[in-house]
């Protein structure tokens, strides 16, 4: 890097979406529609699972803090992106750019730890049925939600430390949000060790939640093989369908995006990757739990047939 342009960055300019300039409009009404779609799912899943009384279990008291976490997700991001959309190129500080990857990163790593936790709740509850109250009381459930929250906190101080450390020449940030990999780039010194922190990061806050969910299913799976009636095998599995579905995407989403190998001349591919775990799969997790899971479903027509009544 030349010697002229080693100067003092005190805000980025993102360039958001330049190559789709002619479908901006389209992306903003798309994008926007999706965003309120999420939001007006979380808000149904998290007033559904606090008025009513069969749903206050552990599994949907993880449901709940995952809605509201995705829900703060997507405001740290999707407001400003929309707004990048419709208006000219959007600027921020490089305090506010440091304290938007800080709580996009707390909150993508309680998210995975979550779905780790509900994960371990479908595995005592088909595994050890007549210990589940036992297992997954109060305590422990809050002490699971505590543990997802202080890795996300954890992770995010470190990443944090790390990247904002840099001195910074460029000042255009190829993206619609403060991500690792794009502030990175605008380094002037070599960022090699940084960018080995932060795969070696990525990689245990992906792979080993994803693990621990996998070798849960390993042993709620030849349980559920081991029931005698076909029926009781079907009932057994659809108490994990749902929360199945969503870490599959979940975590393959976040492994495309942060596990994949380097390479130059990808901007577009990474944007484009980058609004399936910002817009689609926080809209996933009301869609998926409001569409196929009964009880929820058995729960918002009580609700509503409550209110048609009064």
């Amino acid at each position: 890097m030349k010697t002229e342009n080693n100067t003092l960055v005190s805000e980025f300019l993102f360039q958001s979406f330049s190559s789709f300039h002619e479908h901006k409009l389209t992306l903003f009404v798309l994008f926007l529609t999706l965003y309120l779609l999420t939001l007006t799912g979380n808000a149904i899943i998290v007033t559904i699972i606090s008025i009513d009384r069969h749903l206050h279990t552990p599994m949907y008291f993880f449901l709940s803090t995952l809605s509201i976490s995705e829900t703060v997700y997507t405001l740290v991001i999707v407001p400003q992106m929309l707004s990048s959309l419709v208006g000219s190129s959007q600027t921020i500080s490089l305090s506010g750019c440091a304290t938007q990857m800080f709580f996009f990163i707390m909150l993508a790593i309680n998210n995975c730890f979550l779905l780790t936790a509900m994960g371990y709740d479908r595995y005592v509850a088909i595994c050890n049925p007549l210990r589940y109250t036992v297992m997954m009381n109060k305590r422990v459930c809050i002490q699971l939600v505590w543990g997802a929250c202080s890795m996300g906190l954890l992770v995010a101080i470190i990443q944090i430390s790390s990247v904002f450390r840099l001195p910074f020449c460029g000042r255009e940030v190829a993206h619609y949000f403060c991500d690792i990999r794009p502030i990175m780039k605008l380094s002037c010194t070599d960022t090699s060790l940084h960018e080995l922190i932060n795969f070696f990061i990525s990689s245990l806050v992906i792979v080993v939640p994803m693990g621990l969910v996998f070798i849960s299913y390993i042993l709620i799976i030849s349980t559920i093989l081991k029931i005698a009636s076909a029926e009781g095998r079907k009932k057994a599995f659809a108490t994990c369908a749902s929360h199945l579905t969503v870490v599959i995407i979940h975590y393959g989403c976040a492994s495309i995006a942060y596990l994949k190998p380097k390479s130059e001349n990808r901007r577009d591919q990474d944007q484009l990757i980058s609004v399936t775990y910002t817009i689609f799969t926080p809209l996933l997790n009301p869609v998926v739990y409001t569409l196929r899971n009964k009880e929820v479903k058995d729960a918002l027509y009580r609700v509503m047939s409550k209110k048609s009544l009064a």
